[in-house]
Parts: structure tokens; sequence; C-alpha cells
């Protein structure tokens, strides 16, 4: 199913949490998309379609029975709830943006694709970070050849979340499927995937638990990919830190910035540093531990991620451009993450199964 027109296509945000907000205020904000509906029950949903003058159902089949049915729709719902809801809104023809994770669990994962496939449908996964301005900067580095051959990456994303996070309406985040390795960690694994490739094993050590939730709080891992590539990765929740993408980046207004480092990047020739974006090479002079290194700083252009991912899901649904983030990228990344808590459970290294891109 492709839109050809170069109408305005209307879409619905199904879920007023942490995040719908922003989808939707993204979606009012273009000139190529025109909101016509917030779904969710809760009384926050209702108050977000009052802010931004559209339509609010409680259910998604009222709205599909409605006259404000969606040429597309943007789910940011719990965890658990996507692969139902994605499958709901495909099966009546609508276009999905599926925020992440894709799915809870590798089989859901599996069939929903299949589900996406016969629909016809397009669809898109909700790994917005591959449209901020570093990380496109930082692959266009990286596949250069600037830095030469890749030898390792070595990440961060540690902060500390307040208990308010937990309460309801979002108690499911203190559940197995609401831990930082879904929530969080998953946009690492994309973007990991992005800049390296596919992810072949992982190692991983649970940090130390302070809420005695379900949920996992942080880990230290080890990664190795396809392509000989070795990574080590912090993940955590419980800790006061600046280092993170949100901090680093500031594309989160509710965080505030820091521009600390979170990746750095070691090749033959170079290494590169994120988001400060400095590029450590011996340019021009002799390749050795004794010379001093110089210094290039790259420049990175201003840019929303929320909206240049917002203009490709449009340019996808009119059939002008394929998925940057597929329903294949999406279980790539959870089968990664799966792996990990494998390995937490274990305390073994998990090699994993062959998944595509």
């Amino acid at each position: 199913m492709t839109t050809l027109t170069n109408q305005p296509l209307t879409f619905a945000v199904i879920g007023a949490g942490l995040i719908g907000p922003r989808h939707a205020h993204t979606v009012v904000k273009s000139s190529n998309t025109t909101l016509v509906a917030i779904c969710d029950p809760l009384p926050q949903g209702a108050a977000l379609a009052t802010e931004l003058q559209t339509n609010h159902y409680k259910t998604i089949s009222e709205m599909l029975d409605s006259p404000h049915k969606p040429e597309a729709a943007i789910i940011c719902t719990p965890n658990h709830t996507h692969v139902a809801i994605a499958k709901q809104l495909s099966a009546a023809g609508i276009h999905v943006l599926i925020e992440k994770p894709f799915s809870t669990n590798i089989p859901d994962g599996k069939e929903l694709i299949q589900h996406l496939e016969t629909s016809g449908v397009k669809s898109l996964v909700g790994h917005h970070r591959r449209f901020n301005p570093y990380m496109v900067a930082a692959k266009e580095i990286i596949s250069s050849g600037r830095l030469g051959d890749i030898t390792a990456v070595n990440g961060l994303w540690a902060t500390y979340k307040p208990d308010s996070y937990f309460d309801p309406p979002a108690e499911w985040r203190r559940q197995e499927n609401g831990g930082v390795i879904l929530i969080n960690l998953v946009h690492e694994i994309d973007l990991l995937h992005y800049m390296f490739g596919l992810i072949t094993r992982v190692h991983a050590e649970k940090t130390i638990t302070r809420r005695n939730f379900k949920a996992e709080e942080g880990a230290a891992l080890i990664f190795r990919f396809a392509s000989g590539v070795v990574g080590t990765f912090v993940v955590s929740d419980n800790c006061p830190s600046p280092y993170n993408f949100e901090a680093g980046t500031g594309e989160n207004p509710l965080i505030p910035r820091a521009a600390k480092d979170f990746y750095r990047v070691f090749g033959s020739e170079a290494s590169l540093s994120i988001p400060d974006m400095t590029i450590w090479s011996y340019r021009g002079i002799e390749k050795s531990w004794h010379s001093e290194m110089v210094k290039d700083d790259v420049a990175v252009s201003e840019a929303v991620p929320f909206e240049l991912q917002l203009q490709h899901f449009v340019n996808v649904i009119r059939g002008e451009e394929p998925p940057s983030c597929s329903a294949q990228a999406g279980l790539a990344t959870l089968i990664v993450c799966n792996a990990i808590k494998e390995a937490l459970e274990t305390g073994s290294a998990v090699d994993l199964e062959s998944y595509d891109l």
C-alpha cells in the first residue's frame, strides 16, 4: 500500500504518556502531516487532544470506526502492547511507526514482521537517534575511512531515574519488560548496529540493584561484531551521571544538556569521541605514541531528530525512500537485547542466532 499524493498525510498518535506528546507536537508542526486523533484511555490523552485541538478516542476501535480514521499512526504505548496494536492498525490499512522496542519477545516480533508484509502497509521502527546530527556525522566519518579500520568502541549510558518515573500509570516499568535494557539500551544497540554492523556475541555482568524491582537497573557489557570490531558498554539508570546520549546531545528538552562524551571509537588511523566530535590522529607526522597528536573538530548541523524521522516516515509511506530502521532491524536489536538478558542470567557469553538488519 503506497500513498502517492503530496497532500498532508493524516496521523494519529496512540498513547499520550512520556513520548507520545513529543510525537504529537512534531506531527502538528510539520506541513506534510495533519494530526487527526489522540488515542489514550487516560485523562492525559483527552488533555493532549484538547491542547492540540484534535480528536480524542479512548480505544483504537473507536477511532477506526470514526470519521477520523488516519492514514498513519505512531505507537507510543507500553512496550508489551506494541505488537498487538501494530497488528490492529496495520490490519485496518494504517501505516505504522512503532516506538522501540519493536517487540518484547522474538516470536511475537517475527510474527509481526510476517503480518506487516501481508498487510501491505509501510512500517518504521522508532529508533529516531539514527537521525540525530551527531550520529549522522559519526556514521559518515566511520564510513569514509577517516579513522582507518575500526578496532573497538566504548560506550556509556548512565543516569538517575527518580522514583516518580516508576509510579502509576507507568508501574509497568518496574516489571521485566520495563528495565533499562528494553527502554534505554535498545537505542544504543540500534546505534551500534547503525555504525558497526551486526553484533554476534555478548558478555554481561549485572550492576548492583537498588530498587528491588523486577526490572534490571544496569550492566557492564562486552560485544563482538561480525566485522571483528569489539566493544564495551556500561549502562545504568540508578547512577547520577552526565554520561548519556540525552545529556550529551541535548536532544531531549526534559533532560539538561551536559555535553559529555558517551561514545569513543578507535580506528587504525584515528579515534573519534561523540558528541564533542573530536578526531585525534597523527596526521602528517609519524604514527607513534611518542608523537604529539593532532586534534580536528568536526562541525555538526542543527536539526531535530523527531522532525527528520517523521519526514522520513512520510517519504517511506509515499514510496520515495526505504525505511531507515525496518521491522527486521527492529527485531535484530531485540535479539541482541534478549541475548544480553540471557547473559546476565547465565553469567556466560551468548552467541547470537543469525539475523538481518
